[in-house]
């Protein structure tokens, strides 16, 4: 998976007061503009403005950064700046506010004179501006540091991979395959209300188009699936020529229909794929290596778990579907799998990743290929959508331990053993009572942090569990 650095506008604010008094102040504080920009550029693209001066420069710089696409704007004083010259402009902005709280030094000291007194005052505009967004209801995230240090540096990434995040979902495309499974009600969500909130569109694709699909790739394409997957995994000898290569079409089907259609994230359910009568298998493996490039993934018709999953990806990276499927107690554990899709990039690094026949009879379709791998041991974080009324949402968020655990021999799909911090009672308990449903997606790491700064900027509830 190529992950894309996020794109971030530097606005830089001042006022033309100082232009007499200190002959050149614009030329040298844009400077400091390009060293933040310069010293960021590990973490992302800052791309910063010329120095703001009136409404009309920061209303032209704010234009040209939502024309190119930006993830997020952070707000900079140069000097001190007058927020009423941008307290409009700031309210009405459509990219996520990073006001970052900082000064070209570190220190005061008894060297310093008038110059570097105005060159280092950008305190009280910060306050004046962060003021007037309170007062207009704006979102926003404000960061206090010294900007060389490497705690800046770590909180801008964390806050530029948020707003990548939550500016992502404001185009993401879902498909979804058939239809969503009935009566399971947890994945249910009014499509309107989503995408006036948060964005993601969802859109239904007949499983004719993924028919055809399969009917127009070439043996080419399956060439490069199977010789890609016999580089990388461990093989069952037990899988036929057949059988792979009916997969692999899949796989390329529903990467085409992705593709051409601008979709990030899809979900399919099996009744859907196994009552069409048209396929001879469920998609297992495609999810799996779909995940792994990056589009996000859920199963059963659960567009919202799909959703998260494409922001896991952004957020965190190496994004995993999974759900809660059992309670081990002995250590205090929560046995984490799913029907046959996974991840295969969060495997443990010391055993093969394993493509095998299994025989599976839910789809009542033949045996679907199936990737089979525990989960790497160490910090993970589960975090799940719930949609309340109107267009309320709730992130869960649960971080813990993956154990070096057991082999289950008869589990013939991706699996780990989930050991929550708070523990299995308190974790489930709270995350039933918080609405969490039973889908989730998995990150290698902790990462509530990451998780609840993305709700912040997205306008979702957070609990953390």
């Amino acid at each position: 998976m190529i992950e894309r650095k996020p794109r971030i506008g530097i606005l830089g604010i001042m006022q033309d007061l100082y232009d007499d008094m200190i002959p050149g102040i614009a030329q040298r504080q844009a400077g400091y503009a390009a060293e933040i920009a310069a010293e960021l550029a590990g973490i992302g693209e800052f791309i910063p403005s010329t120095p703001v001066k009136h409404r009309e420069d920061a209303e032209r710089e704010m234009r040209e950064f939502e024309n190119a696409g930006l993830d997020g704007i952070m707000v900079v004083m140069l000097t001190y700046g007058p927020a009423m010259r941008v307290a409009r402009l700031l309210s009405e902005c459509r990219l996520p506010i990073l006001l970052a709280n900082i000064q070209p030094e570190p220190n005061v000291t008894p060297a310093w004179d008038m110059a570097d007194m105005t060159y280092n005052q950008g305190v009280h505009g910060a306050q004046d501006t962060a003021n007037a967004m309170v007062r207009a209801g704006r979102r926003f995230h404000v960061l206090t540091d010294d900007w060389r240090s490497g705690s800046f540096r770590a909180e801008v990434q964390r806050w530029a991979r948020a707003a990548a995040a939550v500016t992502a979902w404001k185009s993401l495309k879902v498909a979804i395959f058939g239809y969503a499974m009935n009566d399971m009600g947890d994945i249910r969500v009014d499509e309107s209300a989503l995408i006036r909130s948060l964005g993601p569109e969802i859109l239904a694709v007949a499983q004719g188009d993924l028919f055809r699909g399969m009917l127009a790739v070439t043996s080419e394409q399956v060439d490069g699936v199977i010789s890609f997957e016999d580089e990388n995994f461990e093989i069952d000898p037990r899988l036929s020529a057949d059988e792979r290569a009916d997969h692999a079409r899949m796989q390329v089907a529903i990467e085409q229909i992705l593709l051409s259609e601008g979709f990030g994230a899809y979900t399919a359910h099996f009744d859907a794929i196994g009552e069409d009568g048209r396929f001879s298998r469920l998609p297992l493996a495609a999810a799996s290596s779909l995940m792994a490039k990056g589009y996000g993934y859920a199963a059963e018709g659960d567009v919202l778990t799909a959703c998260l999953v494409s922001a896991g990806h952004t957020l965190i990276g190496d994004a995993h579907f999974t759900e809660m499927y059992a309670m081990d107690f002995a250590t205090d554990s929560i046995l984490m799998s799913h029907m046959g899709e996974g991840n295969w990039r969060i495997a443990r690094s010391d055993r093969p990743v394993r493509l095998i026949k299994r025989p599976l009879g839910i789809g009542k379709l033949k045996d679907p290929p199936t990737f089979l791998f525990q989960y790497q041991p160490g910090p993970a974080t589960l975090a799940t959508l719930v949609s309340l009324e109107g267009e309320r949402f709730r992130l869960v968020v649960a971080e813990g331990e993956n154990l070096d655990s057991q082999e289950l021999p008869a589990l013939e799909m991706p699996y780990g053993q989930f050991r929550p911090t708070s523990g299995v009672r308190s974790c489930l308990t709270a995350w039933m009572t918080a609405g969490g449903p039973h889908h989730e997606v998995m990150n290698l790491g902790h990462h509530a942090a990451s998780w609840e700064l993305f709700c912040r900027l997205a306008g979702i509830e957070y609990v953390g569990v």
